[in-house]
């Protein structure tokens, strides 16, 4: 069972409902974008809000902070810049012909999805569209970044020369039910993944492995080979469309409307875990030192022992949905529709996984050792009947 916690501070500055929440790299900082049309920059040593961003003209939809500059995108179609001492909007990058769903910051570019059927790739200091990928049916709701030296060998490349110079590529999914992957230098789409039979609404990216993981709501999430195109394996246990995914050390975390958590290996393809309790579906999840941690649309959320599935905690306080979650120094930030951003103390629940990790690698050692002395026993009683019987 899980015991019930309140928050440590709760943050109540936003006028509406907080729709993302980002976290610095550095982990100094916290940026909200809100219903309201404004975001706010929080600080994680004294969770105090340090400053206010204000010029949108509708609802901020998804925001992003780096360091030093904080990003947000919004329904009035663009996207700004910000400076995070000054508060002074630095740029804003107009273009879109609709609702801009969600922004992404890799290297010097600034990449954008929209509900006009457009990605776009700006440049992030001079303000400026360097490319747009047109090609989507229909709205564009999620992307990812990679570069083409992270997963192709010299003698695999086929590219043409321009786009050699430029290796990065843009992954879009969308609700027209593919994901595309798009030469940035040249705005050419390079493959169309088609198999789902939903809109797409959540990607996840593992290079280093050449896999793109996409969540839909065909109830299905599908592993990609990004180099290929080809579909590697359907994951179908879910009973309702895929909210949100996390990979870990090879095992993937599915958040869905089915108001379940699954954990899959992706080396299988095997579901070896089902996290339950939740009463609404699982908007958002994030792992952090063995536990994961949820957000759902019950306005609660949990922790849970990976391995076993076993729920340790519920954190109790909001009153509608947990869009996002963030853990920085043992402390889970969740933002939430009814405007609050709240603080929890996770030390109690990490300690007491520590305790719990502990003792199983102890069982895990003795009964190693046990299975050891078992089979040398029993490979000695196997010899001396094969002796017996003269084989």
């Amino acid at each position: 069972m899980g015991n019930s916690g309140s928050a440590v501070k709760v943050c109540a500055d936003h006028q509406g409902g907080i729709n993302w929440l980002s976290l610095s790299p550095d982990g100094q900082r916290l940026l909200t974008g809100s219903e309201d049309g404004t975001a706010r920059l929080w600080s994680t040593a004294d969770s105090q809000c340090h400053g206010h961003f204000q010029g949108h003209e509708s609802y901020i939809t998804f925001c992003h902070l780096e360091n030093e500059a904080a990003f947000t995108c919004s329904a009035d179609h663009t996207i700004r810049k910000w400076d995070v001492v000054t508060g002074q909007c630095l740029a804003v990058y107009r273009g879109h012909t609709s609702i801009v769903n969600r922004i992404l910051v890799a290297k010097d570019y600034l990449f954008s999805g929209s509900y006009d059927r457009t990605a776009r790739c700006w440049s992030v200091d001079k303000e400026k569209q360097i490319q747009e990928f047109r090609g989507h049916r229909n709205c564009v709701l999620t992307l990812a970044h990679y570069s083409s030296k992270d997963v192709l060998e010299e003698e695999e490349e086929e590219e043409e020369e321009e786009e050699k110079m430029s290796r990065d590529l843009l992954v879009t999914g969308s609700t027209d039910c593919t994901v595309k992957v798009w030469w940035v230098s040249s705005g050419r789409c390079y493959q169309t993944l088609l198999g789902h039979t939903g809109a797409v609404l959540c990607l996840i990216l593992d290079a280093p492995n050449r896999e793109l993981f996409s969540g839909s709501t065909d109830y299905t999430i599908r592993t990609w080979n990004i180099v290929t195109g080809e579909q590697l394996k359907v994951f179908k246990e879910h009973q309702g469309s895929i909210i949100c995914l996390e990979l870990v050390n090879r095992h993937l975390y599915s958040g869905s409307a089915d108001r379940t958590v699954k954990c899959w290996l992706v080396d299988t393809g095997e579901r070896i875990q089902t996290y339950k309790a939740h009463k609404h579906s699982v908007s958002t999840l994030k792992y952090h030192a063995g536990i994961l941690f949820t957000g759902s649309g019950d306005a609660c959320a949990r922790a849970f022992n990976s391995r076993s599935g076993v729920l340790q905690k519920i954190f109790r306080g909001h009153k509608f949905i947990i869009n996002c979650i963030q853990i920085h120094n043992e402390l889970l930030y969740t933002a939430s529709h009814d405007g609050t951003l709240r603080i929890w103390d996770i030390r109690g629940v990490c300690k007491r996984n520590k305790r719990r990790l502990k003792k199983e690698r102890s069982a895990q050692g003795r009964s190693s050792q046990k299975g050891s002395l078992s089979r040398l026993f029993n490979n000695k009683v196997g010899c001396m009947v094969q002796q017996e019987n003269g084989e």
